[in-house]
């Protein structure tokens, strides 16, 4: 899947989320992330972020960098 249409898949999950305040928003578009992405999503979209290939919202770029370390409990 191209980098382009994983941020827009991503920025859509952050539309449902962004009511919330900043912190709980990001943590809740990070926990969707890792739920229901798989692994080579995952990889994917952050390949893109770290080429500027993609064209993520503010809040969801925050929960895509989130990605880089283990999940929290």
């Amino acid at each position: 899947m191209s980098p382009d249409r994983l941020a827009y898949m991503a920025n859509q999950i952050g539309k449902f989320f962004a009511h919330q305040p900043h912190d709980k928003a990001v943590a809740a578009i990070e926990d969707h992330l890792r739920k229901f992405w798989d692994k080579r999503m995952r990889s994917a979209i952050l390949e893109g972020l770290d080429g500027g290939e993609t064209n993520l919202d503010p809040l969801v770029a925050e929960a895509v960098e989130h990605l880089r370390t283990p999940a929290r409990v």
